[in-house]
């Protein structure tokens, strides 16, 4: 996700974490682990396995368990068997913050993955830098995750909230000036990932000269999207940036846009597209047409193993994996990586070496500078003929051209 405002305020809400890590940290680690030792490697993860996002959260799971499965039938690491324990948040900070505390001290996890967006890696990650315990995280962006100094922290997508707009932002360019927006609406969930990108968005589409003529935040347990949609309707943007979460969220707004009749020629969603078994499901199938998002990764990218996990993954699931599963996989990806190249479980070491090598991935090649943040580029998608499509890079189209002005809603 790839793997998602709290500017106003997060920064309470982080300080209340941090407080809360103080209170429940029982034990902090020293960063020294030799692996040597007998039985399974235990990994600890925390996700929002109930609550309003666990539609994105359980594909991420899933990818947790696809990529733990095909270890183990490879030797697992250090030649014993991994076993992966994941605990339920349900979105809830606090939650996640005790969830670590009892993976690191009570179940006693060698090695911990992330959790789902970045409302709870904020916490989760303080956590594990706390105790001096490698943290690579699937999905959580959001730029603050990365300006503390931490050690141990890696994001395991291609880069961060930051850069999500970079391909979106690059097409409305390249369209000619009577083809560009002129207007546009920034709904949001209250969430520090999209925050960041919705504040980018605005930023550099009104480069572009695109006014902006509507941008509210909704709290994230929000289910009913009428007001919402009629206020949008009613500043009939020509363009709408979405920053939503999951596909609750995605498809409640365009179900309540269908409602006030209003569609707009063009629409970009964070996140609720790429889920890609659940969100036409939610908003019908000829609705998703000319919907954009950005992805973090494509099912038919030709980097090593990539064909391997999709196949994998749909003869476990009976489907093909999204975003979400494909991010997890990744995270457990860097995760082995490091452990096999190092050869035992020192935290220190781990952390040391993905700071200076690059681990190829599904997602593409990965390195990371000192805050833990990747370098590389993100992909534009539309939905197209019921399709999830590649619009670009040019290197990673699985289509011609994209689809503009969206067509209106089919009843």
């Amino acid at each position: 996700m790839p793997g998602i405002g709290r500017s106003g305020r997060y920064p309470a809400l982080l300080s209340a974490t941090a407080a809360a890590v103080l209170l429940l940290a029982t034990a902090c680690g020293s960063g020294s682990r030799s692996g040597s030792g007998s039985g399974a490697i235990k990994i600890g993860a925390s996700l929002p396995l109930s609550g309003p996002v666990a539609d994105a959260s359980k594909p991420a799971y899933e990818g947790y368990k696809v990529w733990l499965g095909q270890l183990n039938k490879d030797g697992g690491l250090l030649g014993r068997k991994a076993e992966l324990k994941v605990l339920d948040d349900g979105f809830d900070q606090n939650t996640v913050v005790t969830n670590y505390n009892r993976l690191i001290s009570q179940e006693h996890s060698d090695l911990l993955l992330g959790t789902f967006s970045s409302k709870l890696n904020l916490p989760a990650s303080a956590v594990a830098e706390r105790n001096k315990m490698l943290y690579v995280e699937p999905s959580g962006g959001a730029e603050e995750i990365f300006t503390r100094g931490y050690d141990y922290l890696f994001f395991a997508q291609p880069s961060t909230s930051l850069d999500l707009p970079e391909q979106f932002v690059q097409y409305i360019k390249s369209l000619p000036a009577d083809q560009r927006p002129k207007t546009a609406a920034y709904p949001t969930q209250d969430d520090p990932n999209t925050d960041v990108t919705i504040n980018e968005f605005r930023k550099e589409l009104g480069k572009l000269g695109v006014k902006s003529v509507y941008s509210e935040k909704y709290a994230p347990d929000t289910v009913n999207f009428d007001s919402i949609a009629s206020a949008v309707a009613r500043a009939k943007p020509d363009l709408i940036i979405h920053g939503a979460v999951a596909a609750n969220d995605g498809a409640g707004f365009v179900k309540a846009l269908q409602k006030q009749q209003f569609s707009p020629k063009m629409m970009f969603q964070t996140n609720a597209p790429s889920l890609i078994q659940s969100y036409p499901k939610a908003i019908g199938a000829k609705n998703t047409e000319g919907i954009f998002t950005t992805a973090a990764w494509s099912p038919k990218a030709d980097y090593p193993g990539n064909s391997a996990f999709v196949q994998a993954y749909t003869k476990a699931y009976g489907s093909a994996p999204g975003d979400d599963a494909a991010n997890a996989y990744t995270a457990g990806q860097v995760l082995a990586a490091a452990v096999k190249a190092v050869g035992s479980l020192d935290q220190d070491k781990l952390a040391d070496w993905l700071h200076t090598h690059t681990v190829q991935t599904i997602v593409g090649p990965l390195k990371w500078d000192k805050r833990g943040v990747p370098d590389g580029n993100m992909l534009l998608a539309q939905w197209q003929s019921g399709k999830f499509e590649f619009v670009a890079p040019a290197s990673q189209q699985t289509v011609d051209k994209a689809v503009n002005p969206k067509p209106g809603w089919s009843s």
